[in-house]
C-alpha cells in the first residue's frame, strides 16, 4: 500500500473544504468497513484520507419536517438501536441487522452502504421502498434527489470528487408506512445477498386494496432497482395471496440477474418472485396498525 496522508475533519464544512482542494485525490473515511478494504487493494491510493468520524454535524437520527434524517455518520448498530427506527421503520431494523457482523455495523454507516454501491447492498433496497431522498453537499451548496437517482451503476454513485452524501430522508407521508425487508444468501450470517426484496404498501382498510405499493430489489441488475410495472400493477388491487404472487412475478420480469459461482440468473428470477410475494404479505399483515384510508 502505498503511504496517504490523513487529514480529520472537525465538520462538514472543513471536510468539504478539503474535497474542494484535493478533489479526485481524496477519500472520506466515516466507518472505514468498505475503505480500508479498498486501500489494500486498489491501484489508485489517494494522496489524501479525509477523516469524518467525528463530523457531529453529520451524525444523528431525527424527525424534521421533511420526515427521518439519517445523518451520513449514523451506523448501522445506531439504526438499528433508535427508538425513532424501530417505531416508524422496524424493516430499517432488519435490514441493518443482515450487515455483517456485530464489529462491522458497530463502525459501518447506512450512508456509506449506499456510498460504496454494489448491487448487493443491504441497506438500499428499504430506503428505496420508502422513497428516501437523499442531501448531496459541496462547498459550493446542497442538492437534494431521489435515492433512486443516486446509483449510477455497480460501485458508481452521482457523487463528484468535491460532493459527499450529508444524510438521507424518509419522507413524512411514509413514516410508518408497513415495510418487509428480506434477503436470501448462502448462509444466514454474514453473506452476500444472492436476492434482496423490500416492499412498503398501505392497506385501504376500507375497500382491502393496496394503495401505493413500492417493491425494491437487490443483488439482481446493476443497481438496486424499483420495480416499477409491478408497482403500478399492484395499485389498487386486493390484498390477496393470488395479487402478491403476480406481483412478484411481475418484478422478476424486471430485474437483470446475472449467472456467476453462486446461484444462476434463473433462481435468482424465482427467488425474486417468492421473496416478493412473501415481503408483500408481511407489510399487508402490518396495516392493521397502519392501515390508510383513500379512495383512490
Amino acid at each position: 500500500m502505498k503511504a496517504f496522508d490523513v487529514v480529520v475533519a472537525k465538520n462538514a464544512r472543513e471536510a468539504l473544504a478539503l474535497l474542494a482542494a484535493y478533489g479526485a485525490r481524496a477519500k472520506l473515511l466515516a466507518g472505514g468497513t468498505d475503505l480500508l478494504v479498498d486501500l489494500k487493494s486498489a491501484a489508485h491510493v489517494p494522496e489524501v484520507v479525509v477523516d469524518i468520524s467525528r463530523a457531529a454535524d453529520l451524525d444523528g437520527l431525527e424527525l424534521t419536517e421533511q420526515g427521518l434524517r439519517i445523518g451520513a455518520l449514523a451506523t448501522h448498530s445506531a439504526v438499528m438501536k433508535s427508538p425513532l427506527v424501530r417505531q416508524y421503520f422496524p424493516a430499517l431494523v432488519d435490514a441493518s441487522h443482515t450487515v455483517g457482523a456485530v464489529q462491522t455495523r458497530n463502525l459501518g454507516t447506512l450512508a456509506g452502504n449506499l456510498v460504496t454501491c454494489v448491487p448487493s447492498m443491504d441497506g438500499g433496497p428499504t430506503l428505496l421502498a420508502l422513497e428516501a431522498i437523499v442531501t448531496v453537499a459541496s462547498s459550493a451548496g446542497q442538492r437534494q434527489m431521489p435515492l433512486s437517482e443516486f446509483f449510477v451503476g455497480p460501485r458508481k454513485t452521482i457523487l463528484k470528487p468535491d460532493e459527499m452524501l450529508a444524510d438521507i430522508v424518509i419522507p413524512k407521508k411514509n413514516l410508518g408506512k408497513p415495510t418487509a425487508f428480506l434477503k436470501f444468501g448462502l448462509r444466514k450470517g454474514q453473506a452476500l445477498a444472492l436476492v434482496n426484496v423490500a416492499a412498503s404498501a398501505w392497506i385501504d382498510s376500507r375497500r382491502q386494496v393496496f394503495v401505493e405499493p413500492r417493491i425494491a430489489l437487490g443483488a439482481v441488475a446493476p443497481t438496486v432497482i424499483r420495480a416499477l410495472k409491478a408497482e403500478a400493477w399492484l395499485d389498487g388491487k386486493p390484498a390477496t395471496t393470488a395479487a402478491m404472487s403476480e406481483a412478484g412475478r411481475l418484478a422478476a420480469g424486471e430485474a437483470k440477474p446475472i449467472s456467476d459461482f453462486r446461484a444462476s440468473a434463473g433462481y435468482r428470477r424465482d427467488l425474486i418472485q417468492v421473496l416478493t410475494a412473501r415481503a408483500l404479505a408481511q407489510a399487508a399483515a402490518q396495516s392493521t396498525a397502519g392501515s390508510k384510508e383513500t379512495t383512490k
